[in-house]
């Protein structure tokens, strides 16, 4: 399912779920297999994000499920529909 994204000011980019995953697992710098508060916000910024610290916070109240403080590759799906439904624009 493709996401049409807005990316700040440079218009709408357009991702499938599987391209957004990547891009999310791509900011996996210590090959953890979790995104930290800063990995996250790296990946809004990538995403062209007016406010990556805020979209850090809504991103894991919505994503984190089991409250550690980071997204987990189990918890990507929810990262992917928090971006669609609550951080960016979906055709």
């Amino acid at each position: 399912m493709p996401l049409s994204v807005k990316c700040g000011n440079s218009g709408h980019l357009t991702f499938t779920e599987g391209q957004l995953k990547a891009l999310f697992k791509e900011h996996d710098v210590n090959g953890d297999g979790r995104l930290s508060k800063e990995e996250i916000k790296k990946a809004f910024q990538q995403l062209g994000s007016r406010s990556p610290g805020w979209r850090v916070r809504r991103s894991l109240h919505h994503a984190d499920t089991n409250g550690d403080g980071s997204i987990g590759v189990d918890e990507l799906d929810e990262l992917v529909k928090y971006v669609g439904a609550f951080g960016y624009n979906i055709k």
